[in-house]
């Protein structure tokens, strides 16, 4: 006959399986999911969201942080605005909305929000999940021609587009182009194509198990020494370091 598990082994597999579903969802790829308290503050984040936000230190880079740290003014207040919804009791489900990236680029996302609540049925905090919608967009800045141009390099990154090419698809010249980036990104186009690369680069490092060298061309690097060295410029650390601190997930 089965055993019957007691009330103080049942509060015991909750508080494990909580962190049994954290872990799970750090696996999930391209799916982002948080958890903040009443007051907007971010409390925990799985992988996919530092990846999505190139917070690349730890995982403890965002705790403390709320979404205008994170994000552009007018996204940032829609999150909060959903936020309030929730924590006053409705629902957010599966909504369609933008969410932006490390790369300027807002990308259209289906976000859920549900309220954490404590044993008596108080609302502690919020929690959320967000993946890419397939109707997906490209919006978020009010320079259309550079919204492109931010598009095509992160599609094309590792074919090393000259400005010239980018300056056909912002359909602008060079020096308007050029201009545009050192306005609204403080970098030049190629600065900013080399600081994508790396960044794409990321991704493979913690869901692929590529050697180093294939994800170096399959990202525009010349070789393993030439990824090496742009990436600890970037980010301080190597791509091997990198991939050891976020494959292990501490």
């Amino acid at each position: 006959m089965a055993k019957v598990s007691g009330a103080g082994s049942g509060s015991l597999l909750l508080r494990r399986s909580g962190e049994a579903m954290r872990q799970l969802f750090d696996l999930v790829e391209g799916v982002q999911c948080w958890v903040k308290d009443v007051g907007g503050v971010y409390q925990w984040v799985n992988r996919a969201f530092l990846l999505n936000y190139s917070l690349d230190a730890s995982w403890n880079a965002v705790v403390g942080k709320t979404d205008y740290d994170l994000s552009p003014k007018h996204l940032a207040e829609q999150f909060v605005l959903d936020d309030q919804r929730v924590l006053a009791g409705e629902g957010v489900r599966d909504r369609l909305e933008l969410v932006g990236r490390f790369d300027h680029v807002a990308t259209w996302n289906r976000t859920t929000k549900v309220p954490v609540k404590g044993a008596r049925g108080e609302v502690l905090g919020t929690a959320g999940i967000t993946r890419r919608a397939e109707e997906n967009a490209i919006v978020g800045h009010v320079d259309l021609g550079l919204a492109r141009v931010l598009a095509y390099i992160r599609d094309n990154h590792a074919d090393a587009p000259s400005n010239e090419v980018l300056a056909a698809v912002a359909g602008r010249s060079v020096r308007a182009l050029e201009r545009a980036f050192a306005k609204e990104l403080h970098l030049s186009p190629q600065q900013f194509l080399r600081r994508i690369r790396v960044r794409c680069s990321c991704h493979d490092l913690v869901f692929c198990q590529w050697p180093l060298s294939e994800v170096a061309l399959r990202h525009g690097f010349c070789d393993q020494s030439h990824f090496t060295r742009e990436f600890r410029l970037e980010t301080g650390m190597t791509p091997r370091a990198y991939r050891k601190l976020y494959q292990s997930g501490k």
